[in-house]
């Protein structure tokens, strides 16, 4: 089984050493990705602004977290 395996293995690197067959499956595969790409190019910047949008927001929750906590210590301390 594992020699198999190995004969598999090194069969397809040596199908891929080959300059053209890179570039014949270079060619093959390009027009693929690239309309894969071009269908989820807006899902991917949606993705992106609501990782910006999210970041901002733990940010707020977190300062607006900092000032309670300073507020409570004020008080705290002016009650001693």
């Amino acid at each position: 089984m594992n020699t198999t395996m190995n004969n598999w293995k090194d069969t397809f690197i040596n199908f891929f050493k080959n300059e053209d067959i890179k570039k014949d499956v270079r060619q093959v595969i390009q027009p693929i990705f690239s309309m894969i790409y071009n269908e989820i190019y807006l899902y991917i910047w949606i993705i992106c602004v609501y990782n910006v949008f999210f970041i901002f927001v733990i940010l707020a929750m977190f300062l607006i977290l900092l000032r309670i906590m300073y507020n409570q210590k004020l008080i705290y301390n002016h009650t001693i």
